[in-house]
């Protein structure tokens, strides 16, 4: 695996990594279409476990197989596959080597009454399964913000210690957040800042919206005119707050969206200076050959040709 200039100069802001967690960040990078380009698109498939079976995989019923997402993300060239535990397990011989993977160690569910996460994996899974990275959600604002935050510090320890790579999703949600808040520029930056701080390698936020949601915070961005007008301001300013770039930070896809709508996004997220998009549902619940093609456009948007 020989590295990029690029590569070499993300890998530069780690400064207190080992070799072990540097290298596996730059397997990450130098992985499938977008090698060495420092962009990324990651294929995530936590959402049976959070969503349940059919609303996750019944669109596209061949999805119910965890061999598919594993082929499905080799055969598009993406950098990475992110999946809980069991659906890991499940494809880790057949696929061994031919991949990065990323064990999501703590999960939600659809019958969940609060905004927290159950750990439903450890460093040694990830170990065991040969994994790149562990990753991890957190729930800025929620009632169980401050104990999820200890439950990553602790692993990301761990994992570190042990030349694991670190993702964490930041996701605001819960206490007095609005619907709208949880997506606003305000929100997104900090909860992006949040993970960084936490140590994360690979941040993984929604992007943001033009929406303010913090008073004390609308004042700030008004006064000092910080542009939010387009996605791809916004974009720069989430990669700013992520010690201005010096952290990768990819994008969600959310709910199924229309094609053109879906491309338009990544090219607001590409012109911000974003390292790339994390995308399951518009992915795996589309028939194949669409979801190829679609990967195949995405690729083509971050590498500016399209």
């Amino acid at each position: 695996m020989k590295l990029t200039q690029k590569v070499k100069k993300i890998l530069s802001h780690y400064e207190s990594d080992n070799p072990g967690t540097k290298r596996n960040i730059a397997s990450i990078l130098m992985q499938g279409k977008l090698a060495g380009t420092g962009k990324m698109v990651i294929l995530p498939v936590d959402q049976g476990f959070e969503h349940g079976p059919a609303r996750s995989f019944a669109p596209n019923p061949a999805a119910y197989d965890p061999h598919y997402h594993y082929q499905l993300a080799i055969d598009a060239g993406l950098n990475a596959y992110a999946a809980p535990l069991g659906q890991l397990e499940l494809g880790a011989d057949t696929f061994a080597g031919q991949i990065p993977t990323i064990l999501k160690v703590n999960s939600s569910n659809s019958w969940a009454v609060t905004k927290d996460q159950a750990i439903t994996g450890s460093v040694d899974d990830a170990l065991k399964l040969g994994c790149a990275a562990i990753g991890f959600t957190i729930y800025p604002g929620s009632d169980y913000a401050n104990e999820l935050i200890e439950e990553i510090r602790e692993m990301a320890e761990e994992a570190k210690s042990v030349g694991l790579a670190v993702v964490i999703w930041s996701y605001p949600r819960g206490g007095d957040l609005t619907k709208d808040g949880e997506t606003a520029m305000d929100v997104c930056a900090y909860a992006a800042h949040l993970a960084a701080q936490l140590g994360a390698h690979i941040i993984k936020v929604k992007p943001p919206t033009a929406h303010l949601e913090q008073p004390d915070a609308k004042k700030v961005y008004e006064a000092q005119k910080i542009d939010i007008s387009t996605l791809s301001k916004r974009v720069e300013h989430v990669m700013q707050s992520a010690f201005n770039g010096k952290r990768i930070v990819v994008f969600s896809g959310g709910a199924a969206k229309g094609l053109d709508g879906l491309y338009e996004e990544i090219r607001g997220l590409r012109d911000g200076g974003a390292n790339g998009s994390i995308i399951g549902r518009n992915t795996f619940q589309r028939p194949r050959d669409e979801a190829l093609a679609m990967l195949d456009q995405i690729i083509k948007i971050y590498q500016g040709k399209a």
